[in-house]
């Protein structure tokens, strides 16, 4: 669904919101809450960092910046969408929070289709490869969207078995940043016949701590997520808890006890998982919640709220002595506290914007050493 174009000056205050310094996507999310547009946060971001307690000027975005990475992006024929745009993928404007920016290269009708995300290992078996490929064949034959992570092994798999009916591949880098180098000739095919997505800007290579976004890119565009094989610590089981905390289904494939690389899925299915062995058992298990389901949290922030009063200081001081190191629930330091969530949040975008403050997984915060 197309809503309402931004004008080009709110485009570029985005973009450049996005790119700022301490700005991730919660502090891009509840910015654009509290003032309304991005260009009204711009210009509060350094106030804000003070009011934190920075010891440095907050660094923004400069808008050469981000004309620059429009510019190349339109060199590489790739579509750059901000949040708000009318061609930006509604199953990403669902999350909690939305990433502020994503960049496409390819065909952007596949990412307004139903998705299905399929992950595992990279050093998969030829059996979980034969599996993964052939059901993502059969799932694209069916009309969906097959998306998964470009990596070697089960990814591979997954977008040759896809290719022909359309995959989308989400990368942890730039989109002209090719990773692994094998998959060049693939990376090549998938953007001629299908979409590559990234939430990085052009020329930034994937790095580790890149991934955990991509992954919550990947079940962010799905309706579920089916997990090949994954051994216990893996990033496939990463992207499974992403697709629980959006309220995604999460299938997997059953593998044999002997091979750590199956320890994942099938603890999956010991936790709920529905097991699937083919196509039509994904179609099936779509068509009955899965026992894993949950509801999304609601954001501690409406998306469409007023801007709000600003805290006392006798208030900022209770919220600061409620934090520690240790990640501490949101909810808790509401109640701790009595501030309302107009004043907690107002108090967290200073402290985040002025490197003093980590977002936790399950809505928790904490303190960064001062040092």
């Amino acid at each position: 669904m197309e809503g309402i174009a931004l004008s080009e000056s709110e485009r570029l205050a985005r973009l450049r919101l996005a790119r700022s310094e301490n700005v991730g996507p919660v502090t891009f999310r509840d910015l654009l809450a509290h003032f309304g547009n991005a260009v009204a946060a711009l210009e509060a971001l350094p106030d804000l960092a003070a009011r934190g307690g920075a010891r440095s000027r907050l660094k923004v975005a400069p808008a050469s910046q981000a004309e620059t990475e429009i510019a190349h992006a339109g060199r590489l024929g790739a579509h750059l969408l901000v949040l708000g745009d009318p061609q930006y993928p509604p199953s990403l404007a669902a999350l909690d929070p939305p990433p502020p920016v994503i960049s496409v290269l390819g065909d952007l009708a596949h990412l307004q289709k139903k998705s299905i995300a399929m992950v595992g290992s990279r050093n998969a078996s030829a059996a979980g490869r034969r599996i993964a490929s052939e059901m993502a064949e059969a799932l694209g034959a069916e009309g969906f969207t097959i998306v998964s992570g470009l990596a070697r092994g089960i990814d591979t798999a997954v977008h040759r078995g896809s290719l022909a009916s359309g995959t989308v591949a989400v990368l942890a880098g730039g989109l002209d940043i090719v990773y692994p180098e094998e998959n060049r000739e693939l990376q090549r095919a998938i953007a001629e016949r299908g979409a590559l997505v990234s939430e990085m800007p052009p020329g930034t290579s994937p790095q580790a701590r890149h991934f955990p976004r991509r992954n919550r890119l990947i079940s962010g565009l799905s309706l579920a997520v089916i997990v090949v094989e994954a051994a216990l610590r893996s990033g496939s089981l990463i992207t499974a808890r992403f697709a629980l905390e959006q309220g995604r289904d999460v299938y997997a494939v059953p593998g044999s006890p002997l091979d750590p690389r199956a320890q994942g899925s099938n603890k999956l299915i010991k936790d709920g998982a529905p097991l699937v062995e083919n196509a039509g058992d994904v179609i099936a298990a779509l068509a009955t919640p899965a026992g894993l389901f949950r509801e999304p949290d609601l954001p501690l922030f409406a998306p469409h709220e007023a801007a709000p009063s600003e805290p006392d200081d006798d208030m900022r001081s209770r919220i600061l002595a409620a934090l520690g190191p240790t990640p501490t629930p949101v909810d808790d330091i509401l109640r701790e506290t009595g501030a309302t969530v107009p004043a907690l949040r107002a108090t967290l975008l200073e402290l985040e914007l002025a490197g003093r403050l980590h977002r936790d997984p399950g809505d928790r915060v904490s303190l960064l050493p001062e040092g």
